[in-house]
């Protein structure tokens, strides 16, 4: 029994061997314990092996391989001799790059004067932002464009110094077209250096991505829960082009980044049967609920959705809709 309670037991971040300002750091966010893939993944990093892992969405994945980063670069300072970029970290948006450069933002509060980094993805003039590559940040956060064309001006050498790149949401540079600009950064990185790319989903695009870039990797497929917590979920608006819309709301199935009952709203009858056909075309199933149905068929789809046969509704929105039994009532009257 003993024996089981110790293998359950998770890993703490003081048993890592991460250094203090790092713990410290830690304990500033409050984190009292690694998430799934904090725990298996950081120990693995700080080993230098390569890794593949799967995580979804507000699973820690970010402090997964920051950490390790952040604990590595410090290593190599008690001897480096000069200044150099050791770290290459590449997401599909610019959101993804900010979130990144906070989160190395908040890690590094302890040890600021050691650890430089900058986030390249902003979309200003590559001049711009050169000064600030002079200096060699430790750490350097961008999209494969944005850090393909620093590289191809100049602006940006990693040929000799690089021992990290890391590549986040790997799923969604394929869906985003960036491999063209991530064999193009490959080209200009040193033989030998390590790397960690993490993504939602094992797709045959991944595992071209993962002979591309890994050797003999680590791959964690971890059992995560389904759905993140209430507390690691965020609450986001994307204001887009109505052409954009319907391809957004294939990407996010296809790629798995939602999970379990959806809800999808629209502002008319015939929009709602469309979005319906179009994500049909790419085997995604879902019901259709509006005012113009008869109300027991509305109740009936209600019916099939609760009882797990749909598991995506798309509702016009509609006042009627807000309650089937007031608006048969109505009908009645009528």
């Amino acid at each position: 029994m003993s024996n089981e309670a110790e293998d359950e037991k998770t890993l703490q971040f003081h048993e890592m061997g991460l250094d203090d300002r790092i713990l410290e750091a830690i304990a500033r966010l409050g984190w009292e314990e690694p998430t799934l893939i904090q725990e298996k993944a950081i120990p693995y990093m700080l080993e230098g092996k390569d890794l593949l892992a799967r995580a979804r969405t507000g699973s820690g994945k970010t402090g997964a391989f920051v950490i390790p980063a952040v604990q590595k670069i410090l290593e190599s300072k008690r001897t480096a001799t000069e200044q150099s970029v050791q770290v290459l970290i590449m997401a599909p948006s610019k959101e993804l790059c900010k979130q990144i450069k906070n989160n190395i933002s908040e890690l590094t509060v302890s040890c600021r004067r050691e650890v430089r980094y900058i986030d390249v993805s902003a979309q200003v003039p590559l001049e711009a932002q050169r000064p600030l590559l002079v200096d060699k940040p430790d750490i350097v956060v961008g999209t494969p464009s944005r850090v393909l064309a620093h590289i191809t001006a100049n602006n940006l050498s990693v040929q000799d110094s690089l021992k990290l790149l890391i590549i986040d949401e790997a799923d969604l540079m394929f869906a985003f077209d960036h491999l063209s600009d991530i064999q193009g950064v490959l080209g200009h990185l040193p033989q030998i250096y390590q790397s960690f790319v993490t993504s939602a989903t094992m797709w045959d695009d991944v595992k071209k991505l993962k002979k591309l870039i890994l050797n003999k990797p680590v791959i964690l497929r971890l059992e995560e829960p389904p759905l993140p917590t209430t507390t690691q979920l965020t609450q986001y608006v994307i204001k887009m082009e109505t052409i954009d819309k319907v391809v957004m709301i294939n990407v996010l199935f296809r790629l798995s980044m939602i999970r379990g009952k959806t809800i999808i709203f629209v502002n008319n009858v015939d929009k709602g049967y469309k979005l319906r056909m179009y994500l049909g075309q790419f085997g995604i199933n879902s019901c259709v609920l509006n005012s113009e149905m008869p109300v027991a068929s509305r109740c009936h789809i209600v019916e099939q959705f609760n009882s797990g046969k749909y598991d995506i509704i798309i509702a016009s929105d509609e006042q009627s809709l807000e309650d089937p039994k007031a608006s048969k009532s109505k009908e009645k009257k009528v």
